[in-house]
């Protein structure tokens, strides 16, 4: 049943927003250098690695001083990126991921290999399970940008802080997920993201 709910779902976004991604990418392509798409490399289920696709928010080769974006406005990504960060938009593409079948709509946000390596044997059973464009951990650090840029050391507050709170309540959503609050947590998202 998830995997015909991906499916149906993503095909009808893709189908019905098809006009609005030609927009964003023909935006991207006229407001900075650089492709329409970001790959990055993610940490999927069963602990193996795949691609993810994105709109491209930052300027090209900026990932390279961080991979952890820091507040509402920070200087590596382009102003039509903070637009598609700021209402989840360059997270459209990753329709993709879930037809290819190495995304669930609903799941566990892959994180990069540098992060997964912080994980307790606990923890990784969240690679039991396809990620997710949007998980109950997503909804409540909607806002986690803005934690970041609060801190005074970044990094450390994700690994210490952020990541093992969204881990154990990804753990709590593996243990209980149905069809049903798939749906819920898929309502919850585009109700935190129109608020």
């Amino acid at each position: 049943m998830k995997r015909f709910i991906d499916i149906f779902f993503s095909i009808t976004a893709l189908l019905l927003l098809l006009p609005v991604m030609l927009i964003i990418a023909l935006l991207i392509l006229l407001t900075s250098r650089g492709g329409v798409f970001y790959r990055q490399k993610r940490v999927g289920r069963f602990n193996m690695d795949f691609t993810i696709l994105k709109f491209r928010t930052m300027y090209k080769n900026s990932d390279r001083n961080g991979l952890l974006t820091i507040g509402g406005r920070d200087n590596r990504v382009t102003p039509i990126g903070y637009w598609l960060r700021k209402y989840k938009l360059d997270e459209l593409p990753q329709m993709f991921n879930v037809i290819y079948g190495t995304m669930s709509l609903v799941g566990p946000r892959p994180e990069v290999r540098e992060y997964v390596k912080y994980y307790t044997a606990d923890q990784m059973q969240v690679l039991d399970v396809k990620p997710g464009i949007t998980d109950p951990a997503s909804i409540e650090y909607i806002d986690e940008n803005n934690l970041l840029e609060a801190s005074g050391d970044p990094r450390k507050t994700y690994i210490e802080e952020i990541m093992p709170r969204k881990l154990l309540i990804n753990l709590q959503y593996i243990q209980s997920a149905t069809w049903y609050t798939d749906l819920l947590i898929i309502y919850r998202t585009l109700m935190a993201l129109f608020r």
